[in-house]
């Protein structure tokens, strides 16, 4: 029986090392068919990481690709022509405002780059065009008016909805620049402001938004008047250059001029009616001061233009007169221009400017698709020898060819008349002044 039992032990034992070799001693060297498909089908170590670094390579140059694509400006719109007197290129965003200064020797402009740069005058016909840059930290300009004294400006920022002020200062190389100073103007429009102007006494600022509304402030950022135009919308407002006025045209075919009055001490007093342009048919665009405020420009959507006299008794009831009446092309955004002297009219829509005489009304300059972009602003300067304009990131200025002529005509006619021979010498050099900035101009466009 032992016998039995221990035959019957050692056969299992048999039968389990055989079994064992079975499943570990052949199976150890290689590899059942599963176990190398799913081996065959795992990557292995060196090609998954040969992966991650294409992928991350390919990854790292999609986002220069992107950083590249984000950081290449849009291609400068082309324009050329035989009275283009300079183009300024230094803004990477669009220009959306222009003024020049009271002394004439700056032009101010400010885009959504978040500076503003003062250009020259004196370097328009010059190859380069020198600038001096003023940074709006976290925010950028909409609208930029100097300070009669040309030594400060005001600009309404886009995000902030307020009035920042800008002053020159001195820099430790004996260069100057403008920085912004501390001076806090409070949140106070409800709509979008469409312009801001300075009066040219400095005893207040203008702001103008897009419903009916127009607040007069003092310098320090104290709220003197709010005007209801009493409008539907507001289109455009201006402050007069002697600094008296403010005007607003909007939905109506009127112009609505106030006085801002001030009493002998320079203490402010009211704001009151004052006159109103009334002759279009349809609601205006856009107006104009001449430099002495006894004229004004308008633009109608009813495709005519007016030359108004505005040197006259308001406070006896006299009304302005309609001197001249002119037809034109009107395409939103439209915007008009009075040169200082009143001479010549610009008139810009869309893209394209006329130029008109305001002896006669007739265009005689067309400059057609002068930006990229719809024209944003249009301005003399104070000489009425330029005009300016802006619609993408460059400003085009050009020779006033129109005022020459139209002083040639003026000068000529009067010398007619002319008796004393002061007077005979004094227009005869007018003439001629004028006939050789003509030459000079021409020369240079053959």
């Amino acid at each position: 029986m032992e016998e039995a039992t221990v035959a019957l032990v050692g056969l299992s034992l048999l039968l389990g090392a055989v079994v064992l070799w079975l499943l570990l001693g052949r199976g150890a060297p290689g590899k059942t068919e599963a176990q190398a498909a799913e081996e065959k089908s795992r990557p292995r170590d060196d090609q998954k990481l040969n992966g991650e670094a294409a992928n991350k390579t390919s990854g790292l140059k999609k986002q220069k690709q992107h950083q590249r694509a984000r950081k290449e400006k849009p291609q400068q719109h082309s324009f050329s022509h035989p009275l283009l007197a300079a183009a300024l290129k230094g803004h990477s965003g669009s220009v959306t405002c222009l003024d020049f200064s009271s002394n004439g020797k700056y032009l101010a402009s400010c885009s959504d780059d978040r500076t503003v740069r003062i250009w020259s005058t004196k370097d328009f016909l010059e190859q380069e065009h020198r600038c001096m840059q003023a940074n709006v930290e976290l925010d950028h300009a909409t609208l930029v008016r100097f300070y009669p004294d040309s030594r400060a400006f005001v600009i309404w920022l886009a995000n902030g909805d307020t009035i920042q002020v800008f002053r020159m200062a001195k820099k430790e190389d004996g260069s100057f620049t403008y920085v912004a100073t501390p001076e806090e103007f409070p949140k106070q429009h409800k709509a979008p402001v469409i312009n801001i102007g300075v009066a040219g006494t400095e005893k207040f600022i203008m702001t103008a938004s897009s419903d009916t509304t127009i607040l007069i402030w003092d310098l320090k950022g104290e709220i003197l008047a709010s005007i209801n135009t009493n409008q539907m919308n507001n289109a455009y407002a201006a402050v007069s250059p002697c600094g008296r006025f403010v005007a607003l045209c909007g939905f109506t075919p009127v112009v609505k001029v106030w006085e801002v009055c001030f009493s002998k001490g320079g203490d402010f007093r009211e704001v009151a009616r004052a006159f109103e342009l009334k002759g279009h048919k349809a609601g205006i665009c856009s107006f104009f001061f001449s430099n002495d405020s006894r004229r004004m420009a308008t633009i109608s959507k009813d495709g005519t233009w007016k030359l108004w006299d505005t040197d006259v008794e308001y406070k006896k009831q006299q009304d302005p007169y309609l001197l001249l009446t002119g037809k034109c092309e009107v395409a939103e955004p439209c915007r008009i221009a009075l040169s200082p002297d009143a001479r010549a009219l610009a008139i810009s829509c869309c893209t394209d400017i006329f130029i008109y005489n305001t002896r006669r009304g007739e265009e005689e300059e067309r400059f057609e698709a002068v930006h990229g972009e719809p024209i944003t602003d249009l301005a003399f300067d104070v000489n009425s020898r330029f005009l300016a304009s802006s619609g993408d990131r460059a400003i085009r200025v050009f020779h006033n060819t129109v005022g020459y002529r139209a002083v040639l005509e003026e000068m000529k006619a009067l010398l007619k008349k002319a008796t004393n021979e002061s007077t005979r010498q004094r227009l005869q050099q007018q003439i001629t002044s004028a006939q050789d900035a003509l030459a000079s101009i021409y020369a240079k466009t053959t």
